[in-house]
């Protein structure tokens, strides 16, 4: 498998792909094209590109190709197993995928008021009413799946899996601009970025020679 990534000091979207490969356990090759450059315009026209029309993450399996990253994490649950990715319980899978599928097609005022910017630290005087309320919004989120499902571990369900892959950008974000959090928050957070994924992740970011003017001009 060959999985075709963005910058990894910006590329969210890129990271929820990347530790879903992660997290299957199956090799995989990784490529990096950085967006938004002059390789990018000219390599997202390629055919490896074609399929996504142009965006990332995309995953070649032989001559299968799936792009998205939730469709991505989908296919490699398909390949390896479920249970690697969804809690076994089937009130915590439910409450599980409806976090993944929120986080996916929702936040977009977040997204774009606090793009990932895994090097920078930035602390914001204020943030627009609507960011503020997705802010409340998945804090409370990750406040009922600790309190319900996350008692076998320090992540959202106990155990590493589909919702930290999706959040995990947004533990990013808050980092970068400092988001003021509960403790039970700030301990989640932590168990997140000291992961060893998330560390050869952000390692891999703050060696990256790519800047994007327009994500660096905030704060």
């Amino acid at each position: 498998m060959k999985l075709i990534i963005g910058n990894k000091n910006y590329s969210s979207w890129s990271l929820r792909g990347w530790l879903a490969a992660k997290q299957s356990g199956l090799g995989f090759d990784e490529i990096t094209v950085p967006i938004l450059g002059e390789a990018w315009d000219k390599r997202k026209d390629s055919e490896e590109f074609q399929p996504s029309s142009g965006k990332v993450p995309i995953l070649w399996d032989g001559d299968n190709v799936i792009w998205d990253s939730f469709a991505i994490m989908e296919y490699l649950a398909d390949k390896v197993g479920r249970d690697r990715f969804w809690p076994k319980d089937e009130a915590a899978r439910g409450m599980a995928r409806s976090m993944v599928a929120e986080m996916h097609s929702s936040y977009a005022e977040l997204r774009a008021e606090l793009p990932m910017n895994v090097r920078r630290r930035i602390e914001l005087k204020e943030v627009s009413d609507t960011t503020r309320q997705q802010i409340v919004r998945v804090l409370q989120l990750w406040a009922e799946a600790r309190a319900r499902h996350g008692s076998a571990g320090p992540f959202l369900f106990g155990t590493f899996g589909a919702a930290d892959i999706f959040y995990a950008p947004v533990v990013s974000r808050f980092v970068t601009y400092g988001i003021g959090v509960p403790g039970f928050a700030q301990s989640y957070m932590e168990a997140i970025w000291e992961h060893a994924w998330m560390q050869e992740w952000i390692n891999a970011s703050e060696d990256e020679e790519w800047v994007i003017e327009q994500y660096e001009a905030i704060g």
